[in-house]
């Protein structure tokens, strides 16, 4: 086969499917008994299997509509051991440890800021340790349906504009599924006796 005809055989295909529009169109110019093409019931032209195509109708213009891009961002916070590691996590509960030192509790405000947070660590009962970036350490207080042990792999948090994590608005995503807002948090520090 010559290579030219291999060019122009898919527009040998085109050539029926013209032929078929014209003769539903009722243009002269195709023959109708060379194609084998029939007139439908409804007008419309008929192929040789019997299946009956309808006029040539122009097809609706789709209407533009409105488009919305949204971006959410989602950080991940992983987690951390404690910062002292030979300090077992009761160290962490409010008390005295008879060793020269104890932990105290300072009221923080409602939010924290994200980009601070360097780490979390699972805390007794509904509490998470967040370590954060200046070497601080922050106690969070879930609500009291969640578990502190849930976030043992970190959590899922959005973004918002101010780029803070804040009580009673944020919730926080464990990997596990289980969601969660924060109801307190508490600056932990160490004060020797």
């Amino acid at each position: 086969m010559h290579p030219a005809l291999h060019l122009l055989a898919p527009l040998a295909l085109f050539v029926p499917a013209v032929a078929t529009v014209a003769a539903a169109e009722g243009h002269a110019s195709a023959p109708r008994a060379g194609l084998g093409v029939a007139s439908g019931p409804l007008g419309g032209a008929m192929r040789p299997g019997g299946i009956s195509l309808p006029s040539a109708m122009p097809l609706p213009v789709p209407e533009a509509e409105q488009v919305r891009i949204e971006q959410r961002v989602t950080i991940r916070i992983g987690p951390r051991p404690a910062p002292m590691p030979m300090m077992p996590p009761a160290m962490f509960e409010e008390g005295d440890f008879g060793g020269g030192s104890r932990i105290i509790e300072r009221k923080m405000g409602k939010c924290l800021p994200l980009a601070a947070i360097a780490g979390v660590s699972p805390a007794a009962k509904n509490r998470l340790l967040l370590l954060l970036r200046d070497n601080r350490v922050v106690r969070a207080t879930l609500d009291k349906n969640c578990q502190g042990r849930d976030f043992y792999s970190g959590f899922l948090v959005a973004r918002n504009a101010d780029g803070m994590v804040c009580t009673g608005r944020d919730e926080l995503l464990a990997r596990s599924g289980a969601k969660c807002k924060v109801s307190g948090y508490k600056q932990l520090i160490e004060v020797d006796d």
